[in-house]
């Protein structure tokens, strides 16, 4: 009876596609780091490509008069942004998570929330390597945010290796170099990486030399708590943790939420998601997962970010 019931609990013979497909890939891109926390504008439901309109004017303030005088320069532009295809193709034996899924299954987890069934037990730890290589895809130095900004014109500053004595002297040059442009703007950020933020807790915390030996408010390296908001000179600090692969993370980026754009077709009907368990079909105990959606980025203007890299 054991064994036949151990046999019921893995056979992973439901298959999620269609709605739920669409359901699971959002769980799994869009809990990337900076695209859940809003570090960027998500643009879903692209089925290629989609274009992203750019406005700027120019000249619009003239004298005053009793007569309508058309002036000004308005230049509407557009870039595109593309999304391409990607996928997952995995097999697995069900063997190494069995003991896994049964002490799950029998509550001897601490956890309150576990999956309901095997298969979205095996899916949540494949969505959990998705989520990642979707945050390092965002801001990867080959064709991620960092590198499109400084081929649009960004305002480039050469990086250091960042410590907690110098973190405050190279955030501020990020800072003065920050356009008039977007100053004050409500959905201004420095991105920083996980080692930059780490340097910058550190560096309030007391080892910043004109910070103190005793840190901020003479709390010393209890002033702060993981996951509390972090600012620097008014701007808010957004810990991007796919920077922490650019530049060995010694990188930073200054621009807004709106000028930095994901997309995605999350609702598509190329959008697959498939658990499939061999062992009626071959007699294995192998368990395939297949996983397809789409994915691209696109920058409003360069000009209207700094960025702290090697990049030149």
């Amino acid at each position: 009876m054991k064994n036949t019931q151990l046999s019921t609990v893995n056979n992973v013979s439901t298959t999620y596609a269609g709605e739920f497909a669409g359901k699971y890939i959002a769980a799994a891109v869009l809990s990337a780091n900076t695209i859940a926390n809003g570090g960027v504008t998500v643009r879903p439901n692209i089925k290629f490509k989609e274009v992203v309109k750019t406005l700027t004017t120019a000249n619009l303030i003239q004298d005053g008069s009793c007569d309508f005088d058309d002036s000004g320069v308005v230049t509407l532009a557009e870039k595109v942004l593309t999304v391409s295809e990607k996928q997952v193709n995995l097999q697995l034996c069900k063997t190494p998570y069995q003991s896994d899924w049964d002490a799950v299954s029998m509550g001897y987890s601490a956890f309150d929330v576990m999956p309901s069934s095997f298969s979205d037990f095996f899916i949540g730890k494949i969505l959990k390597d998705v989520a990642l290589n979707t945050e390092n895809f965002i801001w990867n130095s080959t064709n991620g945010f960092v590198k499109l900004l400084a081929d649009d014109g960004a305002s480039k500053i050469t990086k250091s290796a960042i410590t907690s004595t110098n973190v405050i002297a190279e955030m501020r040059s990020v800072i003065t170099n920050c356009p008039n442009s977007i100053y004050g703007t409500e959905g201004l950020r420095l991105y920083v990486s996980q080692k930059v933020a780490k340097a910058y807790v550190a560096a309030l915390g007391g080892y910043a030399t004109n910070i103190g030996a005793n840190g901020v408010n003479a709390q010393g390296t209890t002033w702060y708590t993981a996951g509390g908001g972090l600012s620097f000179d008014g701007v808010p600090v957004f810990v991007a943790n796919g920077l922490g692969n650019v530049d060995a993370g010694d990188s930073m980026v200054l621009t807004t939420v709106e000028n930095l754009y994901f997309g995605t077709g999350l609702l598509d009907d190329q959008n697959l998601v498939k658990t499939i368990d061999m062992q009626d079909i071959d007699g294995s105990k192998n368990v395939r997962f297949v996983m397809r959606w789409t994915q691209g980025l696109q920058v409003g203007f360069g000009s209207d970010a700094v960025i702290y890299s090697s990049l030149t």
